[in-house]
């Protein structure tokens, strides 16, 4: 069976959601910020990293998405550590589970070429 002929009923995949900012966001100043920011940082210490992410999200703290990116990645969710890798943008980390997952795929092409010869 060709990968064509494998893929072609299959639904695509959402690796990625979408998320524009919209006029409904809260607008956050610098003092809301840091006050949420410390308690992300209060719920990823006590181990609510789900907590944490939303409020890390919410405020854009670079730092703390990094950080749940990296449990994340210690967790075996690769996709969802560079989902958090990209938001924060923390692309050195992002590009290096990209490198991993290109090379999974040039061996899956290279392994279904070289069942069809």
């Amino acid at each position: 069976m060709g990968t064509k002929t494998q893929f072609e009923d299959d639904e695509p995949i959402a690796f990625f959601k979408t998320v524009t900012k919209s006029e409904s966001a809260p607008v956050l100043d610098s003092t809301q910020k840091v006050v949420l920011n410390r308690k992300g940082n209060i719920l990823y210490n006590s181990g609510d990293i789900e907590g944490a992410r939303r409020i890390f999200l919410t405020t854009g703290y670079s730092d703390g998405l990094t950080r749940i990116g990296d449990y994340y990645k210690s967790q075996g969710k690769e996709m969802d550590a560079l989902r958090m890798y990209w938001i924060a943008p923390d692309r050195t980390k992002a590009n290096a589970i990209i490198m991993r997952l290109s090379a999974v795929v040039q061996n899956l092409i290279h392994d279904e070429e070289n069942k069809n010869e």
